[in-house]
């Protein structure tokens, strides 16, 4: 996969596996047995409910006969991780949305998952991402139980349209490099002043003079001489030429959770442990 749509695509699967562990903590706590608790003031009949808990493999039996009849809890909790679950996957369809774009074409998404205009042959519609983004707003905020299984509903056929499409995409790795320009790097810019010492407050300003300056003369910001840089600010030298480089500019993000190619493979690496447990 190509490495410049690792990071946002990790940022998603990262949400995602909170929703996941989110879930499980949802079933471990509403896996209890109510049967046995009657109406309202359990059972008059001496029932084995330890028994029956084994039977039908609930966690644990509930604890107080008004609270199992009358607490909603479980369909609460359930709506607000449905809500917060299509919330992420609204915003995974976004920026998938955005990536496969004529304008970006960071990614192609697979004819089984889009459709074609049916004006302009040439165009392909991200239907299976708009439909994810518009389902979101169907699950916020609801009544009881036909909100319950609404939104099961719903959101099983959202993932297994989620699933497709990861699935079946294709990186455009050609095409993001092509869509690297230096003015991405001013604030790498900043960090080369900060490590010469100048405090991250001016060097973010002075950065921005380098901008303005390189925007004045109409060429990119690398293009700038040492001669145009040092009437910006004496400190800098030859060696600012190291900051046109964008594979150390992602590098240098090294920090647990950056962007550098270790901690990419961390991250990766967690996720695939996380997987592994979710499989056993």
């Amino acid at each position: 996969m190509c490495r410049a749509l690792t990071e946002p695509l990790l940022s998603h699967a990262v949400a995602l596996s909170r929703d996941v562990d989110q879930l499980q903590e949802i079933k471990r706590r509403v896996n209890v047995l109510p049967l046995g608790s009657g109406a309202i003031a359990g059972t008059p009949f001496d029932i084995d409910r330890e028994l029956l808990r084994k039977e039908l493999e609930f966690d644990d039996i509930s604890m107080n006969s008004m609270d199992a009849t009358g607490q909603r809890d479980f369909v609460a909790e359930f709506l607000f991780w449905a809500s917060l679950c299509s919330t992420h996957l609204s915003k995974m369809a976004e920026d998938l949305m955005l990536y496969s774009t004529k304008e970006f074409s960071f990614l192609t998404l697979s004819d089984a998952y889009s459709t074609g205009s049916s004006l302009m042959p040439q165009k392909k519609n991200a239907d299976s991402l708009e439909l994810i983004r518009s389902k979101a707003g169907r699950v916020f905020g609801r009544e009881d139980k036909e909100a319950m299984f609404d939104c099961y509903d719903t959101l099983h056929d959202v993932l297994q349209v989620t699933t497709g499409v990861m699935s079946t995409l294709k990186i455009n790795q050609c095409v993001m490099e092509a869509a690297l320009s230096p003015d991405m790097l001013a604030t790498d810019l900043a960090y080369y002043l900060v490590r010469k010492g100048m405090p991250f407050r001016e060097a973010h300003g002075i950065s921005g003079k380098a901008v303005f300056m390189a925007e004045s003369k109409k060429m990119p910001l690398n293009h700038l001489t040492l001669e145009d840089l040092g009437t910006i600010s004496p400190l800098f030298g030859s060696d600012v030429s190291s900051v046109w480089d964008y594979r150390s500019s992602v590098e240098q993000y090294s920090a647990p959770g950056g962007t550098a190619k270790s901690s990419v493979a961390a991250q990766v690496e967690r996720l695939r442990n996380w997987l592994k447990k979710l499989a056993q």
